[in-house]
C-alpha cells in the first residue's frame, strides 16, 4: 500500500446579497455571500474533496449530500472536522495543503493569516503546512464579474498505520 498519496477538490458557488461569505471558517466582509446548502464555504468544501480523494474515500457530495436536511446550513468546519476524522480512521495524516481561492472582491491578503491558522487549527496539524493564496478573475467569466467564488485544492497524506 503506497504510503504518499495526493488528492485534489474544487468547489464554486454563486454570490448573492444577504448571504455570509465564509472562506476555511473566517468570516469575510462582503457585501455578497456564497450560496449553497450548507454554509457555502468554498475553501473548507475544496479541502474536504481533496483530503477525501487523496484517501480514495468518495467526495463531499456522497458523504455530506446536498439532499439530506441534515447539511442544510451546515457548519463546513464541522464537516471538514468529520472529513479528517475519517482520513485519520484509514491511517492516513496530513502533510500539507495548497489551496486557491479565486474572488474578484473582496481582496483576501487582509484575512489569510486567519484563514491559514484557523485550517491548521481545524486539521491538527503545523501551521507552515498550510498553503492559501487569492486570485482575482482578472474581470473575465463569472468569477471575474463578481458572480461567483471557487476554490481548489490539493493535499498530500501520507500513512501512518494500516
Amino acid at each position: 500500500m503506497t504510503a504518499l498519496r495526493i488528492g485534489e477538490g474544487h468547489d464554486i458557488h454563486r454570490l448573492v446579497p444577504g448571504r455570509d461569505l465564509l472562506l476555511g471558517g473566517i468570516l469575510i466582509d462582503s457585501s455578497l455571500g456564497a450560496l449553497g446548502h450548507s454554509d457555502a464555504d468554498v475553501l473548507l468544501h475544496a479541502v474536504c474533496d481533496a483530503l477525501l480523494g487523496a484517501a480514495a474515500l468518495g467526495d463531499i457530495g456522497r458523504l455530506f449530500p446536498d439532499t439530506d436536511p441534515r447539511y442544510s446550513g451546515a457548519d463546513s468546519r464541522e464537516l471538514l472536522k468529520e472529513t479528517y476524522r475519517l482520513v485519520r480512521r484509514e491511517g492516513y495524516t496530513l502533510i500539507n495543503l495548497d489551496a486557491t481561492v479565486f474572488l474578484q472582491r473582496p481582496k483576501l491578503s487582509p484575512y489569510m493569516d486567519a484563514i491559514c491558522a484557523r485550517l491548521s487549527e481545524d486539521l491538527c496539524c503545523a501551521r507552515d503546512a498550510v498553503s492559501v493564496k487569492a486570485k482575482t478573475g482578472e474581470k473575465l467569466g463569472d468569477i471575474g464579474e463578481g458572480r461567483a467564488v471557487a476554490a481548489s485544492c490539493t493535499v498530500l497524506i501520507e500513512r501512518i498505520s494500516p
